[in-house]
């Protein structure tokens, strides 16, 4: 099993779901309205008069048939779109219950 966690721009928030449904993946957790800044380039996103966007993140536990096929697309979203900001990491996952 996989865990993937998503941070993404709020303007990719119906996508990401989207995303994860169209590759069969059915649960996951969302934590919104929150804030953040890239390490490479690009707009803080933290929800104030200067920076008005805000990012939201996801976590989802996968099969690992299907994990790279996740990371596939979302690296795909981000580079149709690479100013929005949408990083995912993926990890092993020991144990679930």
């Amino acid at each position: 099993m996989k865990g993937i966690f998503i941070a993404y721009n709020q303007a990719y928030n119906e996508e990401i779901v989207q995303l994860l449904e169209g590759l069969g993946q059915r649960g996951y957790t969302v934590w919104s309205e929150i804030g953040g800044r890239g390490s490479v380039d690009g707009e803080p996103h933290l929800g104030n008069h200067a920076w008005p966007t805000q990012n939201h993140a996801l976590f989802t536990a996968v099969d690992d048939a299907i994990a790279s096929d996740i990371m596939k697309a979302v690296k795909e979203t981000d580079e149709a779109n690479p100013k929005l900001g949408l990083r995912a990491y993926l990890w092993n996952i020991e144990q679930a219950y």
